[in-house]
């Protein structure tokens, strides 16, 4: 059975917990979280590019010259895309990036990457985190006791707390999220996960 250090806001250790193995034990399928850091990114983009191809551009319904005779190439409208200010030729139109992956493929792949910051010892278990100020020296300060100010660090609490969000928007190595929001991407794009007790009670919870 897995087990981290479950350490106060100090950074000093209160106990050992146990974390459950079909969530935090599981062999990693590094295939399926690959497939699902692909479906995250593609999520991310929003297909709108466009550029206007050679029927979309005003203008050029005339032949510019006529065919033979002038010494030049001939050519059938100004807005052909050899011409300034012509269409454009395969560039991009608008388009759905999104891709599919079935629920069971998306459980295994949050829970390979999980499984593998437990294996690099990249998961620190908090017992609890309160603020008494809504000021980012505070939540600085709790990061250096957790030897992880230099880090980018996914923050997880099961509520969010006013003071949490407040003290931590401004920080740029901090990504919060609740214990619900536990995605692919952020847990790959981050070094520590700092998860309050509760919440990795809560993940347990739902992906076991």
């Amino acid at each position: 059975m897995k087990k981290v250090n479950l350490l106060n806001l100090k950074g000093e250790k209160v106990k050992d917990i146990n974390l459950n193995d079909k969530v935090f034990g599981i062999k990693p399928n590094k295939n399926v979280l690959y497939d699902a850091i692909i479906l995250a990114r593609a999520s991310l983009r929003q297909g709108t590019h466009k550029t206007k191809n050679r029927s979309e551009v005003r203008g050029g319904g005339r032949k510019p010259w006529r065919q033979k005779g002038t010494g030049r190439a001939r050519q059938g409208s100004i807005r052909a895309v050899q011409w300034v200010g012509g269409g454009r030729y395969g560039t991009p139109v608008p388009r759905d990036y999104s891709k599919k992956q079935n629920r069971k493929e998306r459980i295994i792949a949050i829970k390979s990457a999980l499984a593998e910051k437990v294996n690099e010892k990249y998961v620190i278990a908090l017992d609890k985190l309160v603020l008494k100020t809504p000021k980012t020296k505070e939540m600085k300060e709790i990061l250096k006791n957790l030897k992880v100010d230099d880090k980018k660090v996914l923050l997880i609490v099961k509520d969010f707390d006013e003071n949490v969000i407040l003290a931590s928007r401004n920080l740029q190595n901090i990504v919060l999220i609740s214990a619900d929001e536990v995605n692919v991407l952020d847990l790959v794009s981050t070094d520590y996960v700092v998860a309050t007790e509760d919440a990795l009670k809560q993940i347990e919870e739902v992906l076991k």
